[in-house]
């Protein structure tokens, strides 16, 4: 009898546990990302075999397969196929939706006016064999992501942005190092979920998500992953990273803004391509971005102000080697190439006047004596910081020609930004991991003054 009854218990408690256990009946993330003019999208992961249910205001509406499970051979560049057991199911949001839930759970809606926005940046935990670098993934200490989403969410924005570089862990865990011992790693979801999703909980929940493309999801890279779960055009086989033989086409997304006040709007520009040298005007990548940037020179024009979102930043400075002496490496040469050829001397359309990178693993704030808008470098939020900057730049440092710094700050601590729009201004903060304040700026038009607090 006693055994039978020990049987009996078995048998109820793993009943009971399957919905839990199961992984096929699971949601393991579910957020709103924001495309084209604003459009908000509803993105589930799920390991169900189909699409959850979706309300808008009370009402039922739809959720659409965008990706189907995959197993995506392995690429040039990689060590193994990137695993995709999982659908991806999405829906339009309607315009002035109130209140969304998906499977019961409620999701954040878009506020036509964000008073409060965070700002983060190359994010991931770094392994990388080629790099010798391995961070230690399970120590908030040294890989604090997990810090930085519970801190950005307790500010309670109305929209997160995220400059780009999600994917870091690309190379297995060497035998000894107990810091990453026994993490995921590659392409596939199983390093998607550990490096970003599972992390980001308290962040996905709090807020729509702008998603701005690093050098990290190129197609050589996390691209698959990033066509599934961020981009906000339609997904296409011919542009998802796949096939190699797509590259040409997937590497490139058209620029597209968002508005964020009845004057501003964001402008987001995929520079996940973009290598570090200038560009020749007969190479067929500086066509395809002169392209884009005439484009970004027409979203511009339909609002009085803008904020330039690219991952690689254009006017900011990244630390080279001989710090001691003072040595640094200016600004993105390839898309600077690109855009003298519209604006020869400020690089950027007018009207743009403030432009937000990561990439740089650092904070940067930097203000221009002429007519360049303001530079804001965020690529702090977790993954492994670079070396400091010089204390002073080198006399007639210029992160390009003719770009004359009249201010910069940084700083090497891990963080994260907000920015706050106060009456016509706009208040930017660099906190750190907790969310306390460390430098404290105000923009003003294109004008970018900062303090140490």
């Amino acid at each position: 009898m006693k055994f039978a009854i020990q049987i009996f218990a078995i048998l109820a408690t793993a009943f009971f546990r399957m919905p839990d256990a199961n992984a096929h009946d699971s949601i393991y993330a579910a957020y709103v990302v924001l495309g084209n003019n604003g459009q908000g999208i509803a993105r589930v992961i799920t390991g169900a075999q189909d699409c959850p249910s979706i309300e808008f205001d009370g009402k039922p509406g739809e959720m659409h397969l965008r990706a189907s499970p995959a197993s995506v051979p392995v690429r040039p560049g990689s060590l193994k196929d990137a695993q995709f057991p999982v659908r991806v199911c999405e829906a339009k949001l309607p315009l002035h939706v109130r209140h969304i839930s998906v499977a019961g759970k409620a999701l954040p809606v878009p506020r036509e006016n964000p008073q409060r926005i965070v700002v983060i940046g190359d994010t991931g935990c770094r392994m990388n064999l080629n790099e010798h670098a391995f961070q230690s993934c399970t120590d908030p200490e040294k890989w604090a992501f997990r810090q930085i989403s519970t801190a950005a969410a307790a500010f309670k924005p109305d929209l997160v942005i995220h400059v780009g570089d999600y994917l870091y862990r690309e190379s297995p865990c060497p035998k000894g190092a107990r810091g990453c011992a026994g993490s995921p790693w590659g392409y596939g979801f199983d390093s998607w979920q550990a490096d970003f999703f599972e992390p980001a909980k308290r962040l996905l929940a709090a807020a729509p998500w702008v998603m701005v493309r690093g050098n990290h999801e190129s197609c050589f890279r996390a691209g698959q992953g990033w066509f599934r779960f961020f981009d906000t055009q339609s997904f296409a086989p011919s542009r998802s990273c796949d096939n190699p033989e797509n590259d040409a086409r997937g590497d490139f997304s058209e620029p597209y803004s968002v508005p964020i006040a009845s004057d501003t709007q964001l402008i987001v520009f995929d520079s996940s391509k973009a290598a570090n040298s200038a560009y020749s005007p007969e190479d067929s990548t500086y066509q395809r971005y002169l392209s884009q940037f005439r484009k970004v020179d027409e979203l511009a024009g339909r609002m009085p102000h803008s904020f330039f979102l690219s991952h690689q930043p254009v006017l900011a400075f990244a630390p080279g080697e001989g710090q001691e002496s003072g040595v640094t490496q200016p600004g993105n040469r390839a898309l600077q190439s690109v855009m003298q050829e519209l604006h020869p001397v400020r690089l950027f359309s007018p009207g743009i006047d403030a432009a937000f990178h990561g990439h740089v693993h650092l904070f940067e704030a930097l203000d221009f004596a002429d007519d360049h808008p303001a530079a804001v470098v965020t690529g702090n939020s977790g993954t492994a910081t670079d070396s400091p900057l010089p204390k002073a730049l080198p006399e007639g440092a210029q992160p390009a020609p003719g770009a004359m710094v009249r201010r910069i700050i940084s700083g090497t601590g891990i963080g994260f930004l907000t920015i706050e729009r106060i009456g016509k201004h706009w208040l930017i903060t660099e906190r750190n991991r907790y969310g306390k304040p460390q430098v404290r700026c105000t923009l003003r038009g294109q004008s970018l003054l900062c303090a140490r607090l």
